[in-house]
């Protein structure tokens, strides 16, 4: 029988995720055994990372048992609660002491890439929970100046959000194409997808209906592929040219 670091494992089943393959990371991450108490617990947080993305992309509910599943405190963990949490309160209700709990989560942070990471959530739940766009934006500032790549791009779509906002299409485009590029450089297709719904509406503004409905046409394809039911529906909303709710999620 072949044998793999767990870390290994929790590295590929991390690329499948990012593909939205969120079922066969996890039946990767469940067939890997191990009777090492470290091992266990890569493979548990690793589950929860793919269930909490899942939830995310689909609106299902695999990750309050995955969670549960983990039973080592950690700064991880904690992300991964609050990113759980601001899910069910954008597709749902309530905040759940999010704006307390993520500043702590910045304060903690072990490392300046988590601390991006952090903000950038801060930045996210500034915005779509609690309306304040200010300090999202310096948020998403800090997050392109810390985080990693993904994070980068994160914040570059949320950034163009509050450019298009502003009627700066010109600085839209530059943060929308850049933040597709980090995406699809990083093999993370759902928020790709989403970028490139938000480069749709970006052409229906700049006065290119065609162009605009022949792209939301195609990332529609790829919606209905993933099962992402809110980019399913920008998207339509695009190709019969109605205006969609077009704020980032």
């Amino acid at each position: 029988m072949s044998q793999l670091p767990a870390a290994a494992v929790a590295d590929a089943a991390s690329k499948l995720m990012l593909a939205g393959h969120w079922t066969a990371a996890t039946a990767l991450l469940t067939a890997a055994q191990t009777d090492d108490p470290e091992e266990q617990q890569i493979l548990a947080l690793a589950r929860a990372t793919v269930a909490v993305d899942h939830d995310f992309g689909q609106q299902s509910d695999h990750a309050t048992a995955a969670l549960a599943a983990v039973t080592e405190d950690s700064w991880d963990l904690a992300m991964l609660k609050l990113r759980n949490d601001y899910a069910n309160a954008l597709f749902k209700s309530g905040d759940r002491d999010l704006r307390d709990r993520v500043l702590g989560l910045i304060k903690d942070a072990p490392d300046d890439a988590r601390r991006g990471t952090a903000n950038f959530w801060a930045g996210a739940i500034a915005d779509n929970i609690y309306e304040q766009p200010t300090d999202a934006i310096e948020h998403y500032t800090l997050a392109l100046e810390l985080g990693d790549e993904l994070t980068m791009a994160q914040a570059l779509r949320h950034l163009g959000h509050h450019s298009h906002a502003a009627g700066d299409l010109k600085l839209a485009r530059e943060q929308w194409e850049r933040s597709t590029e980090l995406l699809q450089q990083n093999g993370h297709l759902r928020p790709t997808l989403a970028q490139q719904t938000h480069l749709a509406i970006l052409l229906r503004d700049e006065g290119d209906e065609a162009g605009s409905a022949a792209l939301a046409t195609e990332v529609n394809r790829w919606a209905r592929q993933l099962g992402v039911g809110f980019i399913i529906q920008q998207t339509e909303e695009l190709v019969v040219r109605r205006t969609p709710q077009e704020h980032p999620r």
